[in-house]
């Protein structure tokens, strides 16, 4: 977002005309009221006679636009349409929208948040990492909790350098011993107190899922698993002596010796980037021609993989604990991906949502586990928003604590704590302006207390 933003500005003094600029979700990263002030970039780019595209789902970005072009009406097969075209009003009065559907009716009033007083909390003291002024920060425990601030005010070091690094280990330590941690152990701060409750940490980032190529959605939330189980238990496998390893693509004489399960073959380029092909041998289905003989509902192995996630809900209706893994990950938004799609495919906001899925699956196993997000609404549209903001409570609601360093008004809102972090970036950053539930921060004087004022008067009147 940095690196975009100066190249933006060196633009501005070159005074070229006729330009067509793109721009891919240029608000990444940027507090609310950082957006003006590059919308009033974009504007003075196109005063001076160039063209500006922006993919973008801020919806700041979307009230100010001349033109706006709405795909879907959902995603993958499902999109691809053009829904919409033209002034706001337009997107807005479209019925078939689903952007035009969060325009009228904000996410705030649809996502129901039960206001209750912390009852405990996760202190920090003297955080002093980078920028970081020896602050005391308060984390509720079992809540939703926000960090933000403007660009370089310290949010990603209050996370990551203190609260990841040093409560991962202090539960590492945890069941080994009685742990009393002088205070030259403690990185980037004096002392944590009152961090005996958590049983883990988890930063759910946005980096790729799986550790092969053949990772998909399928393999990485343990369904697939569970599907083999049910093609070992047809007529013809127990006839074969095939058993669940049969079915695996990962390993086994029962995968395509020529791709080695990937479905695709790659083609190394010279002086190019290399090439992906759809296998010829087993022409992208990735096991053996005996293998996809066998047939459960009418289906092959291969034929599963293909099946995207809304597809395979109604295909194994009879089976709870496939339709749980599926029913998740439907839940997230991500009712359109494939169960064999790569991971190498996957945006980070798609690998992203599928961990969460995980965790969400795995919830009794794992409870008391302190999550942390950085900016998880990246490249999200407003209905995966909403969704997103129902699965972080959902984690809450199990037992566990969530902490998102998150620009996005809508999370804000939703939020059972803010800690607001200020008043700038860099050197003068690094202080703590207000840490409180979001109706006390809004009566702020400060950038995140007007913005988000602004936002909830502003959705009241919709």
């Amino acid at each position: 977002g940095e690196s975009q933003r100066i190249r933006l500005a060196s633009q501005l003094g070159s005074n070229l005309k006729g330009v067509c600029y793109i721009l891919d979700e240029p608000t990444i990263g940027l507090h609310p009221r950082d957006n003006r002030a590059l919308l009033g970039i974009l504007r003075s780019l196109q005063k001076k006679g160039n063209t500006v595209v922006v993919v973008e789902h801020d919806e700041e970005t979307i009230n100010i636009a001349d033109n706006i072009i709405d795909i879907g009406p959902q995603a993958g097969l499902n999109g691809g349409n053009l829904i919409a075209q033209g002034k706001l009003v337009d997107i807005v009065s479209n019925p078939v929208s689903i952007t035009g559907k969060y325009l009228r009716n904000p996410i705030t009033k649809q996502v129901k948040k039960t206001e209750a007083t912390p009852k405990s909390f996760l202190k920090i003291f003297g955080a002093n990492s980078n920028n970081l002024k020896n602050l005391n920060i308060k984390i509720p425990i079992n809540s939703l909790s926000v960090i933000t601030g403007v660009s370089g005010s310290g949010k990603s070091t209050l996370a990551k350098n203190i609260l990841i690094k040093n409560i991962k280990a202090l539960c590492s330590k945890k069941n080994s011993e009685k742990l009393s941690l002088p205070s030259k152990l403690w990185s980037g701060c004096e002392k944590i107190e009152n961090w005996e409750s958590i049983s883990r940490v988890l930063e759910v980032d946005q980096s790729p899922i799986g550790k092969t190529s053949r990772s998909t959605p399928a393999t990485y939330i343990g369904l697939w698993d569970k599907i083999r189980s049910v093609f070992s238990q047809c007529s013809e496998s127990k006839m074969r002596g095939w058993s669940n390893s049969h079915f695996s693509f990962n390993s086994g004489e029962e995968r395509c010796s020529t791709c080695k399960g990937n479905g695709v073959q790659k083609i190394e380029m010279n002086f190019l980037p290399n090439v992906l092909i759809k296998c010829e041998e087993c022409s992208g289905k990735r096991f053996t021609h005996e293998t996809t003989k066998v047939l459960w509902r009418k289906k092959s192995i291969s034929d599963i993989l293909e099946m995207n996630i809304e597809n395979a809900l109604d295909f194994f209706t009879a089976h709870h604990s496939i339709t749980k893994s599926l029913n998740l990950l439907k839940e997230l938004g991500l009712g359109y991906l494939t169960l064999g799609q790569p991971s190498s495919t996957l945006s980070g906001g798609e690998a992203q949502r599928i961990k969460l899925a995980s965790e969400l699956y795995k919830s009794n196993d794992h409870t008391h586990t302190f999550y942390v997000l950085d900016e998880p609404t990246v490249g999200l549209h407003m209905a995966d928003v909403e969704k997103l903001i129902k699965a972080l409570n959902k984690l809450v609601t199990l037992g566990n604590t969530v902490v998102v360093v998150e620009h996005q008004v809508d999370i804000w809102a939703a939020s059972d704590w803010i800690i607001d972090l200020g008043p700038v970036g860099g050197k003068l950053g690094g202080e703590l302006l207000n840490q409180a539930p979001p109706d006390r921060i809004r009566k702020k004087r400060t950038s995140t207390g007007i913005e988000l004022n602004n936002f909830l008067m502003a959705n009241q009147k919709k």
